[in-house]
């Protein structure tokens, strides 16, 4: 599974050259999140993953980046280009 670090991450989001799909529930988005990203909860997945784009590359995004892991091994088996941010929303906290 392809991962990058929280900071690298921040880079690339501010300068607006990535898709990111963050995969908390919807509480924890609405307490904290990145504008612009999709929300696609970890608990939804399976249901609701076909609504990406298998032709685009995606980062995934958690509290921790343990969800996010998941969601990568996931979508990955499913074909996506996917990789996981590293230390999550915690680390954007700090």
């Amino acid at each position: 599974m392809k991962e990058i670090p929280f900071n690298d991450f921040l880079a690339k989001y501010q300068a607006g050259e990535i898709q990111v799909v963050d995969v908390r529930e919807q509480e924890e988005y609405d307490a904290l999140h990145l504008d612009g990203v999709t929300l696609l909860p970890l608990s939804e997945l399976l249901d609701r993953y076909t609504e990406l784009d298998k032709d685009q590359s995606y980062y995934v995004i958690c509290k921790s980046g343990r969800r996010s892991a998941r969601a990568c091994q996931f979508l990955e088996e499913q074909g996506y280009d996917v990789t996981n941010v590293q230390g999550g929303m915690d680390a954007f906290e700090s």
